[in-house]
């Protein structure tokens, strides 16, 4: 008989921020199909699914009976770093491993988690280090009030001070908040060269709509003057946005509008299997979760996290986000940051593409935020500029 292995998938598909985690289940779901199919594993991957639609309070919960039930070790899944957190202490208590396909803000680190997507050193600085020389340096910071908003925008701010900007205004919203009217109205005010969005979900999509409105009465505010840039925000959702999120800027591992031989190979098996659904960074990053996964265990023989880690540390793999390998120390992975403009279809044109991946920094020890060629306010700018806290 067939070996067989559990993998654990846990994504909302319904609630607030339902577009990415849809996502994130649909590339999990694609990569064990494909792993079935593939003989030279010698193995299948049978995956235990559930939905905490949304509920942050459900994910720990549904994370520990899905393990504890089916006996499994590894969980790919979780959208936002608050789902993440919930779900951290479970793992580390019962011995399993988290895949965390999402992009965050950073200053984590356990060993129970593999982070299989951006940090801040890999989406925000070189967003920010592409942006103020083209735009200006002063910016406004909008999130969601929670961790990624908080987190995002105070590494924004400690590089606009770095960098010679400023900020002109730091503004939340709860998650799935819709009025969004005084975000505007101030912007209006305070006029800023661009606003980092991170916000999430319909509060992300009402503030976009909201603001191509006042770019059709000012033409000051219309994206090529004063652009929305984001770093997480993917081609599920500027399809539904149009015109609203045209002309803005994402940063991102992934873009399904990628002209190279690799993601033409990629999304050409995806039609195959009858994906029909745009292919964003959440779908590719839980997508390359599950191969790491698959990789290591045909090479370690077991599933057990251990010799899992150690296979996934040893040998790159060829992914939709390059060639990915886990680091050792950190447990996340060195990927590409391009910079796409969205378009009124909902793709993206690469205004930047990658020369080379970003080795990971959760923790900004060794990354520069004096950014866009700029002088530096203060000396100290030149290095490291966050304190090492112990």
């Amino acid at each position: 008989m067939t070996q067989t292995y559990p993998i654990g998938v846990l994504f909302s598909r319904s609630g607030p921020y339902e577009a990415p985690g849809r996502q994130g289940y649909d590339g999990a779901m694609a990569a064990i199909a494909e792993v079935n199919a593939r003989r030279g594993f010698g193995f299948e991957l049978v995956p235990v699914v559930a939905d905490p639609q949304g509920n942050t309070d459900r994910y720990a919960a549904l994370c520990q009976q899905m393990i504890r039930d089916h006996r499994l070790r590894h969980v790919v899944g979780c959208t936002t770093s608050w789902s993440r957190k919930e779900v951290i202490p479970v793992v580390e208590k019962t011995d399993a491993l988290l895949w965390y396909p999402c992009v965050y803000e950073g200053f984590e680190a356990s060993e129970n988690v593999v982070y299989v997507a951006a940090c801040a050193n890999q989406h925000l600085v070189p967003l920010l280090d592409f942006i103020l020389p083209r735009f200006g340096r002063q910016a406004a910071l909008l999130g969601s009030n929670y961790i990624w908003g908080w987190e995002t925008n105070r590494i924004a701010r400690e590089a606009m001070l770095h960098s010679g900007g400023a900020v002109v205004a730091e503004r939340y919203v709860p998650i799935g908040d819709i009025d969004i009217d005084h975000l505007v109205a101030e912007i209006r005010q305070k006029r800023p060269n661009f606003i980092l969005n991170n916000l999430i979900g319909p509060s992300s999509y009402a503030f976009l709509r909201a603001y191509h409105a006042l770019g059709q009465s000012d033409p000051d505010f219309r994206a090529e003057a004063r652009p929305v840039i984001s770093c997480n925000l993917y081609e599920g959702e500027t399809l539904g946005l149009g015109a609203a999120a045209a002309g803005h800027y994402t940063v991102s591992c992934y873009f399904e509008s990628l002209a190279t031989d690799a993601n033409r190979r990629f999304l050409a098996d995806l039609a195959g299997a009858g994906t029909g659904t745009p292919i964003t960074a959440f779908f590719a990053e839980s997508y390359a979760s599950v191969m790491l996964i698959a990789d290591a265990i045909a090479r370690a023989g077991t599933d057990a996290i251990a010799p899992v880690l150690q296979a996934a540390a040893s040998r790159r793999i060829s992914s939709p986000l390059g060639e990915i390998v886990v680091d050792p120390v950190t447990h996340h992975v060195a990927l590409p940051a391009h910079i796409g403009r969205a378009r009124a279809d909902g793709s993206f044109e690469i205004v930047q593409l990658a020369g080379r991946s970003i080795d990971p920094d959760p923790f900004l020890t060794r990354t520069s935020l004096h950014l866009g060629d700029a002088t530096p306010r203060h000396p100290a700018a030149q290095g490291a500029v966050l304190r090492v806290v112990s």
